[in-house]
């Protein structure tokens, strides 16, 4: 039995490092402002919720972000492009801009995978019950768009003692500088 266990126990960690319907993180960061000019819904400000049809956003998204958005993918551990980044800003969701997460709810969890401890609202994330891989999880999607995003467990930090683990292939990064730059250029015209 203990044999048995310890099986699982192997199978389940392969599963969470290797990571479900694997993405190869494709999309450069250089590439999100050509993805997002192309991209019709995408939108940091429009708080319409969307609803399309999986092979609309097929057409819309890049292959990667379509596979962890629409499919439920998730990227390998410690191969995303947020994982380790510690920049000030905000993550929107890269499928359709929406705000989810700001940079100073972001901590350092060693899990692989850009990790926050609250949300920049309640309403940019929903919530899931996910029961595959035999695992009782609570996935997080975007708020506007419903794109998989992660999952979130209850073992982060104070002040919520959550742990939102998000892939980055969904995430799209604005630093606060360059926010403020654009809002200037923006305002001056």
């Amino acid at each position: 039995m203990m044999r048995f266990i310890n099986l699982m126990a192997v199978a389940a960690l392969f599963i969470l490092s290797a990571g479900c319907n694997l993405s190869n993180n494709k999309t450069t960061i250089n590439n999100m402002d050509s993805v997002k000019k192309t991209n019709p819904v995408y939108s940091n400000t429009d708080t319409e919720k969307i609803t399309i049809a999986d092979t609309e956003w097929k057409k819309i998204l890049p292959e990667d972000v379509y596979e962890i958005a629409r499919q439920k993918g998730t990227e390998r551990a410690f191969t995303g492009k947020y994982w380790d980044a510690f920049d000030t800003g905000i993550y929107y969701c890269a499928a359709c801009g929406n705000p989810l997460f700001a940079s100073n709810g972001k901590f350092e969890s060693s899990c692989g995978w850009p990790s926050f401890f609250e949300p920049i609202t309640k309403g940019s994330i929903i919530y899931a019950p996910d029961n595959s891989y035999g695992m009782k999880r609570t996935e997080v999607m975007c708020g506007r768009c419903k794109a998989h995003l992660g999952h979130v467990f209850e073992d982060g930090p104070p002040p919520t003692g959550l742990r939102y683990c998000i892939n980055s292939v969904i995430l799209d990064f604005e630093k606060a500088k360059d926010a403020e730059k654009k809002f200037n250029n923006d305002s001056a015209k």
